[in-house]
């Protein structure tokens, strides 16, 4: 019955969309009229802008659009929304309930999604899972349409929790647990983050000391700022957790491992743990997160997870990876699903903003702009149009992005693929998706608060809690800028070894120790003018003879930018090392440099992504919108940086001007289709609650 609701919802919602769609034609055909049908010799546009050529005006199939969306797990999304109408209660819930009874309720609900087998797509079919990557990718993703409480208990306990025990962990160990927490009969968390160390996990201070004689480890809290801290399930749900700590046996370090450590008994905290909550936080106030301290616990030998080491009873260790560097860097690297999950779920997020500030600028009006007798629709400013509709182009851009880092991910952790660059480069990839996407979340819920003005203060309206719960988003599971540092590793060398085994630190060693001809050599910046170049028609004057619409074009413009930053990155770090700086400094001195390299090179993947899914795309309408888009969220990036395209020679002060003129063109191109693209997302008229605000 619940299903069969979402589906006539649904259905009821395409049929709203549909007549708006209809009754915005006199508005829209009124807006373009010299862009679509001008004259030979036009009237001068008040904007600047000569009338365009003819453009066809399509009408999106949402139904086929939202087919594509979903992809190949549309199944799967379907019995996630199918879900979240059925516990749409808790959005409300999350406002009226307590605390303490708020986080009893979001766990009751996980478990009975749990019982759906929504929550264990990911783990083996053996123990109870549903045996697909992806199919948990794409779980994970909808979920964030609803309740981000529910979202992030569902990540703590099956993604880092359980994630850990499937990726760290033996046959000893899948045997177990996993059946329990598939089930979530147990519950877990995942203790990495410490108070005093942060991102910087290999200095972790929680110590574990293997006892031979016992045939124990001894596990420690030995600094004062070495206590687990914002660790989700710890403060009032988690049996066990995976704790990261330094291992020592007979006084030799072997860097961190992870560690099965039972944390409550009965309700209680085991003999030996501290455990505290966090309290209030911003958001999420759903999720215990809490802190934990361990004074001398024992474990069994058997609790290291030991899929890259081991411990023998008489105290040998022994791993197949000899270096502790790329062991740490290769068991971290396990663990990439998460942020992946991130990534995607602070994406949705972006959607459910959208689909209620464009809804809402459909039915609210303002001032009498063109009309003696009706106020302006507010999605018919053209200000308004320039805060929402690059930011939808974005979120579309983002999810195709999501979608290429989400397949690679599958293949990797199905064992499609074996090979190791591969995974380099889904390492790089994720961190730098999650990054943008989450930071893009951020951006977009604020911009859509303000674009529904009080109206969007107002609770029940959805962004309060989006707001307080996705903030925190672009600091867990790696801060972006650290994300955007290890991605710039990636970008400054191939060699799977040195690339895994360098800190920060590191990095600028290797720099400094090679001739700058050879990091551009090795990152394929070399002729990077004549590569460039030969993208498009034009000869020397390419970037002012080739159309600003041209996909080609703007990949150019994006590949060009990104090259040149790390060229200049690579020059930077080994200028500043021959004047003899100290390498710490000369790296913090180009930091940003670094981060803004990087940031150019996941731009141009988003970007690369969007265009070849409007490529593979067949000629109807629909592809003609997300082309209109796609168009849309390529000069808006480039619009965005266009003083370093000037600075640099790529970019004329007329075509400039002209990017500008064309991105209001879009905007208005884009207006008669707005509600149709966000209804294309698929969001249950119940996740956007907004009864008042958007009809």
């Amino acid at each position: 019955m619940v299903e069969q609701r979402v589906r006539l919802s649904l259905r009821s919602r395409n049929r709203a969309s549909h007549a708006a769609v209809a009754r915005d034609r006199a508005g829209y055909i009124r807006a373009v009229a010299t862009e679509t049908s001008a004259p030979a010799d036009p009237a001068p546009d008040p904007s600047g802008e000569a009338a365009a050529p003819r453009y066809p005006l399509p009408v999106v199939d949402v139904p086929a659009l939202t087919a594509l969306l979903d992809g190949e797990y549309a199944e799967v999304r379907d019995l996630v929304r199918t879900n979240l109408v059925a516990y749409a209660s808790i959005l409300e819930e999350a406002e009226t309930l307590d605390r303490a009874a708020f986080r009893e309720r979001v766990k009751e609900v996980v478990l009975e999604m749990a019982a759906t087998g929504q929550t264990g797509m990911g783990f083996p079919q053996e123990y109870g899972g549903g045996g697909d990557v992806g199919a948990s990718f794409a779980a994970f993703e909808t979920l964030a349409f609803g309740d981000l409480s529910v979202l992030v208990k569902v990540g703590v306990q099956f993604g880092l929790f359980g994630g850990a025990i499937l990726q760290l962990g033996t046959q000893r160990h899948h045997d177990a647990y996993l059946r329990d927490l598939v089930s979530g009969r147990l519950m877990g968390c995942f203790a990495m983050t410490e108070t005093g160390h942060g991102s910087n996990v290999q200095a972790l201070g929680t110590v574990a000391a293997y006892d031979a004689e016992a045939g124990e480890f001894v596990i420690s809290t030995t600094e004062p700022d070495a206590n687990k801290d914002y660790i989700g399930n710890a403060a009032a749900h988690a049996e066990l957790a995976v704790v990261f700590a330094q291992l020592e046996v007979a006084g030799e370090g072997h860097g961190v491992h992870a560690f099965v450590v039972p944390i409550r008994r009965d309700g209680e905290p085991a003999p030996g743990v501290r455990i505290e909550d966090d309290g209030l936080k911003m958001g999420l106030n759903g999720v215990d997160n809490g802190r934990l301290w361990f004074d001398q616990v024992r474990v069994p030998r058997e609790a290291l997870l030991n899929r890259f080491a081991d411990v023998a009873e008489d105290g040998t260790y022994s791993s197949e990876i000899e270096n502790p560097h790329r062991r740490f860097f290769t068991m971290l690297g396990t663990l990439v699903q998460g942020r992946v999950c991130v990534g995607g779920g602070g994406i949705n997020a972006s959607k459910v903003a959208l689909a209620v500030a464009v809804r809402y600028a459909l039915q609210r009006r303002q001032f009498e702009a063109t009309s003696e007798d009706e106020e302006e629709l507010l999605l018919d400013y053209g200000q308004h149009q320039r805060r929402l509709f690059p930011l939808l182009a974005q979120t579309y851009a983002l999810h195709f992005a999501q979608e290429v880092v989400a397949a690679q991910c599958h293949r990797v952790f199905s064992g499609e693929t074996t090979d190791e660059k591969t995974r380099r480069e889904l390492e790089s990839r994720a961190a730098g998706t999650k990054a943008l996407g989450t930071w893009h979340a951020t951006r977009t819920i604020q911009e859509c608060r303000e674009a529904c003005g009080g109206a969007g203060y107002l609770a029940e309206n959805r962004y309060a809690a989006l707001k307080a719960d996705t903030d925190v988003f672009t600091t867990f599971e790696g801060d972006n800028t650290v994300l955007l540092q290890l991605v710039a590793k990636g970008l400054l060398t191939d060699y799977a070894g040195e690339f895994e085994e360098m800190d920060q630190l590191g990095m600028v060693r290797f720099v400094a120790g090679l001739a700058v001809e050879t990091v551009i050599e090795r990152t394929s910046v070399h002729k990077l003018f004549e590569r460039v170049r030969d993208l498009l028609p034009g000869g020397d004057q390419w970037d002012q003879e080739a159309g600003v619409l041209d996909s080609d074009y703007q990949l150019a413009m994006l590949r060009f930018r990104e090259e040149h930053m790390l060229a200049g990155v690579a020059r930077r770090l080994k200028r500043g090392i021959d004047s003899g700086m100290n390498p710490g400094e000369v790296f913090s001195r180009v930091q940003d440099h670094v981060i803004h390299a990087a940031r150019a090179h996941v731009e141009r993947l988003v970007l690369e992504a969007f265009v070849d899914k409007v490529r593979s795309m067949p000629e109807d309408d629909n592809r003609v919108a997300l082309g209109l888009l796609c168009d849309l969220h390529a000069l808006s990036v480039i619009e965005a940086d266009r003083a370093w395209f000037m600075e640099h020679g790529r970019l004329t002060v007329v075509r400039s001007k002209e990017i500008s003129r064309r991105i209001g063109s879009l905007c208005r191109r884009v207006r008669p289709l707005a509600r149709d693209l966000v209804d294309a997302f698929g969001v249950p008229d119940e996740m956007l609650r907004a009864r008042d605000l958007i009809g």
